[in-house]
């Protein structure tokens, strides 16, 4: 396998490892504060770090090795999308995220994937645009916005500190609202480039 597509592997590899390890403290009725409870959010941090930063390494290496492919193309933004499905789902679930923010990028993820398969079918290997990447620089913020909540509930500090949650919890619904946003405006951009692909098949 080539350099690059294994730092995709990587990627999906360590979306269910952060899902497993997010709800462990609940699964084991681990209580704020505990050894257990900080234990994982000191690993969930670097975790989720590491598997965003692979974004960057397999498109580097990519470029570097001569590595460009149409598989990677594919594979790069079905990583992306199989990580930040997951760690959304943690998110809903811990009460972060609104889950009609979920179901509307889910509903726009599952449409990508159909165009980018229909384009696969008839030959056209779609890859990430600009809008698409900077959706994804969205989904990322807002993701460590959530998780730093989680942090500081989960090690207590929020407690300690007498911080106001109320503040951090309206700051990652202003950043899910805007990532539902983003990826609407890049699906229609890819629709206006590559949506003649999708009528051709249709015919």
């Amino acid at each position: 396998m080539k350099t690059s597509n294994k730092f995709t592997l990587t990627r999906i590899i360590l979306a269910p490892v952060f899902f497993i390890l997010f709800f462990l403290p609940e699964w084991l009725h681990l209580p704020a504060g505990s050894a257990g409870a900080v234990l994982s959010v000191c690993i969930l941090i670097p975790l989720l770090a590491f598997a965003e930063f692979t974004d960057f390494l397999d498109g580097h290496f990519a470029r570097k090795h001569n590595e460009v492919s149409d598989f990677g193309k594919m594979f790069d933004p079905f990583a992306d999308v199989f990580l930040h499905l997951s760690t959304f789902t943690c998110f809903v679930f811990a009460g972060y995220m609104p889950p009609v923010f979920y179901i509307l990028i889910l509903y726009r993820e599952f449409s990508q994937n159909f165009l980018r398969m229909v384009a696969a079918k008839q030959g056209t290997a779609i890859a990430a645009r600009k809008g698409g990447k900077l959706k994804t620089v969205m989904y990322v913020a807002a993701c460590f916005v959530s998780l730093a909540q989680v942090a500081l509930v989960r090690s207590n500090l929020a407690e300690l500190w007498q911080l106001n949650m109320d503040a951090f919890y309206k700051a990652g619904l202003c950043l899910y609202a805007l990532c539902v946003v983003l990826s609407y405006i890049s699906f229609i951009d890819y629709l206006r480039h590559f949506g003649k692909v999708l009528r051709d098949a249709a015919r």
